[in-house]
């Protein structure tokens, strides 16, 4: 169990070194991209937004996603979709790129029990159209 744990670690650690900018200027170093997976999440909101260009949105067709506060106030989107990513379908992108779509459907306080790649390893890296989709995904990292 804990090399399947480390080598989830491994592949989200890679995950957010393609896939988020820094909090500086767009660019992560090394110890910016361990602090960032090592941060504690204090708020996580699950959230959707309409499917592509739609201007609805009705269950399923839609796009979820969890927009996590850190300790700094600093806010990510870690969400899931195929082939968003390269060595897994989760990414973390800022927070501050989402559109005005996007709306709030579930709020918890994580306290900072939990950290960016808790969530990132949670929504998992493989993804399935029907059973592991960005719904699945933010469902689960709401409830861990």
């Amino acid at each position: 169990m804990w090399s399947i744990r480390m080598l989830v670690s491994a592949l989200a650690l890679t995950l957010l070194a393609v896939s988020v900018g820094s909090w500086s200027d767009g660019n992560l170093s090394g110890a910016e991209l361990t602090r960032l997976y090592n941060s504690p999440v204090y708020l996580a909101e699950r959230m959707k937004r309409p499917l592509g260009s739609n201007s609805f949105q009705i269950g399923p067709i839609s796009h979820s996603g969890v927009r996590v506060t850190l300790r700094d106030g600093s806010k990510w989107l870690i969400h899931k979709g195929q082939n968003y990513g390269i060595s897994s379908q989760t990414v973390v992108t800022k927070a501050n790129q989402m559109s005005s779509d996007w709306r709030v459907v579930r709020t918890g306080n994580f306290q900072g029990r939990k950290t960016v790649g808790d969530f990132v390893a949670t929504g998992g890296s493989n993804y399935d159209f029907l059973f592991d989709n960005c719904h699945w995904a933010s469902i689960r990292m709401m409830n861990q």
